[in-house]
């Protein structure tokens, strides 16, 4: 959940193409965050086999 666990309260520019990119780039971040936390589990897991 992007507003709990990123701390999104609210949009910082103004109309729907500006929110639409800003939704956007809250989507990558989290994909990378997710993606940088499976690379260090699959790195760990490596490292422990």
């Amino acid at each position: 959940n992007l507003k709990y666990n990123k701390g999104f309260k609210r949009f910082l520019l103004r109309g729907k193409e500006k929110v639409s990119i800003e939704i956007g780039l809250l989507a990558l971040a989290h994909n990378l965050s997710k993606l940088n936390r499976k690379e260090k589990e699959r790195k760990k897991g490596k490292t422990a086999a």
